[in-house]
């Protein structure tokens, strides 16, 4: 049972800091799984849903995970990310309440970086209400 040490960093807080035995990310070319041993790399992670396993064979832990960075190396994970949520902690009203704002703001004319700063906010709302329904099934 092999295991590596994990920390991960939002903006505001250490959302969690300690030993793992699997980490999957949402990446910009697809979900990167994470093992011990991994070789040295760093990912580009974007908005979406992140699942840590702390024991083998044990349970999933989730969570809503803002763009970011990931890097690995030594048998340790670093995940750098401008949000990290737990289903429970997503304020379903607040998410509703921006997703209907970026959708508003896609029907405006904007320029390209506005466009672009509209989607990412579509997508993380997107994703927030997404896991926070999985959660409460």
């Amino acid at each position: 049972m092999s295991k590596f040490y994990v920390k991960i960093i939002s903006s505001n807080r250490i959302f969690y800091e300690g030993f793992c035995h699997c980490l999957i990310i949402p990446a910009v070319d697809g979900e990167q799984a994470i093992m011990a041993h991994h070789e040295e790399t760093i990912i580009a992670v974007q908005n979406g849903e992140m699942r840590m396993q702390k024991e083998e064979g044990g349970e999933w832990s989730y969570a809503v995970l803002g763009k970011g960075f990931c890097m690995a190396a030594n048998n340790r994970v670093t995940v750098l990310a401008d949000t990290v949520e737990r289903p429970e902690e997503v304020d379903v009203n607040r998410a509703k309440e921006a997703l209907e704002r970026a959708q508003e703001r896609l029907r405006q004319k904007q320029s390209i970086q506005e466009y672009h700063t509209t989607q990412a906010a579509l997508a993380r709302a997107l994703t927030r209400l997404k896991e926070t329904e999985k959660f409460l099934r």
